[in-house]
């Protein structure tokens, strides 16, 4: 065992996103079985007796990795040196809340937020934004954390990326490891453009073949609806995939992948055409020394208007927000 040791802070920490992920992370997932973790749960106060239940649990699993949990409402001391940061909280749309009511609720959450980061976490911090409008509240968390580089601040879209390679598996009958070259564009919403125009079968080097009506008219409407159809016959949200693509996300991040990933990202000086001031999702290269976005994949014709409308999307979530940029 190392004296390696990562501050690791979680904000929704009393939510069932972040308690389907911390005991994950706590015994290694993360950063591996050389490393040890000390914890920063973080909630609005009301929900502080909820994190000293889970911060119990975390201790009662007796993690040799575990080294310390912290409880907290206060964001300057929940951000306080952190190496890796998920935020997972964000305000859920509310009974006859509009889209532009919930996207200022959040601008509001995630501008405070951004300036705690800024202020009190480590200059090397890698973050994720999973709190919807993600792509948006990555944005707005970017503009306030002005020392932090707009690279080390992503949204994640590895859910909606898993989901795709999922179901081609299911569809063509390859194991789902062998999927390789699927990816998603744009906004984690039902926008979102699920790409399977380049994929192959890693196991043979040969191209996958997939009917272009299924996937138009099938395909890409499951993968943006499919949120909804867990919750239609769970009655609650897709809580354990989404902590599962969120440590994928991060560890990719951190230690890099042979895959082409989805990763929401500013889009600054981007060859796709998308408008430069978004948080959007790009195939993706991850190594040990960061992200970038890999250029080696044509739009087909039959998905360039769909990239154009989840882009529209974006440029209208940010125009809401404008203000508070």
């Amino acid at each position: 065992m190392t004296n390696n040791v990562k501050n690791i802070s979680i904000t929704g920490a009393a939510g069932n996103i972040a308690y389907s992920a911390v005991f994950r992370i706590a015994s290694g997932e993360l950063y591996g079985k050389d490393t040890k973790i000390n914890f920063k749960l973080i909630d609005i106060s009301d929900f502080e007796k909820k994190m000293f239940g889970v911060k119990l649990e975390l201790l009662d699993c007796a993690f040799p990795l575990l080294n310390s949990v912290e409880v907290t409402s206060d964001l300057n001391k929940g951000f306080g040196d952190a190496d890796c940061i998920f935020l997972f909280g964000a305000k859920p749309r509310g009974k006859g809340m509009e889209r532009k009511d919930l996207l200022e609720s959040n601008a509001n959450i995630f501008s405070i937020q951004g300036k705690a980061i800024n202020d009190n976490a480590n200059k090397n911090v890698k973050v994720i934004v999973v709190g919807n409008p993600a792509n948006t509240n990555a944005l707005i968390l970017s503009k306030n954390a002005k020392n932090i580089n707009p690279s080390q601040i992503t949204s994640m879209m590895r859910l909606d990326h898993d989901r795709a390679k999922a179901l081609v598996a299911e569809k063509t009958g390859i194991e789902c490891s062998n999927v390789k070259n699927s990816f998603v564009w744009g906004n984690h919403s039902s926008t979102q453009v699920p790409d399977i125009t380049n994929i192959i079968n890693a196991a043979s080097g040969e191209s996958i073949i997939v009917d272009s009506d299924w996937m138009v008219n099938d395909f890409i409407p499951r993968i943006q609806k499919r949120g909804a159809e867990i919750i239609s016959y769970r009655g609650l949200s897709s809580a354990a995939s989404a902590a599962n693509a969120a440590i994928s996300h991060m560890k990719d991040l951190l230690f890099g992948s042979k895959d082409i990933l989805s990763v929401g990202q500013y889009s600054c000086d981007n060859k796709y055409d998308i408008d430069t001031d978004l948080f959007f999702s790009f195939p993706t290269n991850c190594s040990e020394g960061g992200h970038l976005i890999n250029y080696d994949f044509e739009i087909k014709n039959d998905l360039r208007k769909f990239i154009k409308e989840t882009e529209r999307e974006l440029l209208e979530e940010r125009d809401a927000i404008k203000h508070l940029l």
